[in-house]
């Protein structure tokens, strides 16, 4: 599957955890490679400590992780990642704002759609 960021596509892959060696060693679920235009999602039915959770959770998360990472692929194309590369953290990089967009924007697009301002 792929997406389209800002006029550049970005080929969605969805991998086993004991597939992509990022998933451990980072303590992953996903990732978004800027370089490659990848996103890269695990499936959470094989990650570690993940084999008993329901479906719906499962399928919840997974669907989560994209928005993240396609956040991450946003902010590359706007040219985000290397204008906030700083020694003390980068904010285009801060994960607790990539999350916060990838749930609340759901949320602020049908709001939008509600009013009729999209």
């Amino acid at each position: 599957m792929k997406v389209n960021v800002l006029g550049t596509e970005y080929e969605i892959i969805v991998k086993k955890y004991d597939e992509d060696e990022i998933f451990e060693k980072r303590s992953f679920a996903g990732y978004c490679d800027g370089l490659a235009k990848e996103i890269v999602l695990c499936d959470m039915h094989t990650y570690k400590g993940w084999e008993d959770e329901p479906e719906k959770t499962i399928q919840i998360c997974q669907k989560e992780n994209l928005r993240h990472e396609i956040v991450h692929a946003f902010f590359n194309e706007s040219g985000l990642q290397d204008n906030s590369f700083v020694f003390d953290g980068a904010w285009a990089k801060n994960e607790e704002m990539i999350d916060w967009l990838a749930i609340q924007i759901p949320k602020i697009h049908k709001a939008f759609q509600e009013v009729g301002c999209l």
